[in-house]
């Protein structure tokens, strides 16, 4: 089964965050043993800040274990929905609009969220299944 990879995941294992590197390391190798690991453009942007050039990151990011999906049109509206009822609530203006379409993606496509980042997602996306600590 496909899992989309949250970026925070992501970039614990490219950084070797010490708090979080044996946690996301494990879970991603896991869940790649079940299927494929999604990402779309929200999270490859995120995760591209650690990388100098395309090359290097399209070099870990290999077809064979990463499914590059675009957002549906679906899930772009969802987010945006679920964004505004958030600032609605008092959300703070801090807090990144990307979140919301990551989680819009898996709700919209049935994905399981394989994360460190589960509140919003809990909250705005409840049908979710989450992978986390």
């Amino acid at each position: 089964m496909a899992v989309l990879v949250d970026s925070c995941v992501l970039l614990d294992v490219f950084t070797e965050d010490p708090e979080w590197f044996d946690w996301s390391s494990a879970a991603l190798a896991e869940q790649a043993n079940r299927g494929a690991l999604v990402i779309n453009p929200v999270i490859y942007s995120e995760i591209s800040v650690r990388f100098d050039r395309i090359e290097e990151l399209e070099s870990v990011l290999t077809p064979d274990v990463f499914d590059y999906r675009p957002i549906p049109r679906e899930a772009a509206f969802l987010a945006g929905k679920c964004f505004l009822r958030y600032r609605r609530r008092g959300g703070a203006k801090s807090l990144p609009l990307p979140d919301f379409f990551i989680g819009a993606h898996a709700a919209v496509e049935g994905l399981d969220l394989l994360t460190r980042d589960c509140d919003r997602v809990r909250t705005y996306f409840p049908a979710v299944k989450l992978i986390h600590p």
